[in-house]
């Protein structure tokens, strides 16, 4: 699977290379869609003498889809393990991100009651603090400060008493 990239696999494409079957080239909607030994295994045995480029006819949109899912799985993994490491750090003024959709206006009243909240305890919340500052439900504010913290603006640590997760606002440190 080649997790580095940031494409999608394509049905057409897959389609394509299934299709050199015909000129002697078996297996190659395999190496496309990440599975290299059952790639090499179609290449050195004419695709299963043939039955395993038909079943792979059949099954070949749900492979893409299957190998579509899987990347997202690791680039969203990858993108979490950075962000636990404080390697993605944007600062908290920054200009805004003009790809992304513009936030409802309750998500930034929540955005600014969270970053309220912060400041007054030295750039520094905990979801249980950030509940209690807004009154707004724990997966709420969870999923405010992980999008804020996916964007760059807030970084994630851990109370070295407590262990408790933390999530730091550069910015509002004293």
């Amino acid at each position: 699977m080649d997790t580095g990239s940031d494409e999608r696999s394509s049905t057409s494409t897959a389609f394509f290379l299934w299709l050199a079957c015909v000129v002697g080239l078996f297996g190659l909607q395999r190496f496309y869609l990440g599975r290299t030994w059952s790639g090499l295994l179609y290449l050195f045995t004419f695709g299963l003498l043939g039955v395993g480029q038909l079943v792979d006819l059949v099954r070949l949109r749900q492979m893409v889809q299957d190998e579509n899912l899987q990347r997202e799985a690791f680039r969203a993994l990858a993108e979490k393990r950075a962000l636990a490491s404080g390697r993605h750090r944007r600062p908290l003024l920054a200009a805004p991100d003009r790809s992304a959709p513009h936030a409802a206006e309750g998500e930034e009243s929540l955005r600014m009651k969270l970053l309220a909240a912060a400041a007054a305890r030295q750039g520094r919340l905990s979801v249980t603090e950030g509940v209690m500052a807004t009154g707004k439900p724990f997966a709420a504010v969870e999923a405010e400060l992980d999008a804020m913290a996916k964007s760059g603006y807030v970084g994630i640590s851990n109370d070295p008493e407590t262990g408790i997760v933390v999530y730091t606002f550069g910015e509002l440190m004293r």
